[in-house]
């Protein structure tokens, strides 16, 4: 004899709580995910422009040159 087993009452309802305690779990763990990016990509390269304006300042002329090299390198690249 086999029994199937009898739904619980509450089966559809704690389900359903189921689904939105994950949702609310999801929705937050991206939240902080996207926070964390903002922190650790954001941060630093503004940190690193900081330090390449500073220095431009410092060495206008090496500068120049880095950006002459950079760019002559680029358009070699990308040229069809």
């Amino acid at each position: 004899m086999s029994t199937t087993p009898k739904p619980h009452p509450q089966g559809d309802t704690m389900s359903q709580h189921a689904k939105e305690t994950a949702n609310r779990v999801a929705s937050n763990a991206g939240e902080m995910a996207q926070d964390a990016a903002k922190h650790y990509v954001q941060a630093p390269a503004q940190d690193l422009f900081g330090l390449a304006k500073s220095y431009a300042k410092d060495n206008p002329d090496v500068a120049a040159c880095w950006a002459f090299a950079l760019g002559v390198i680029v358009g070699w690249k990308l040229k069809p």
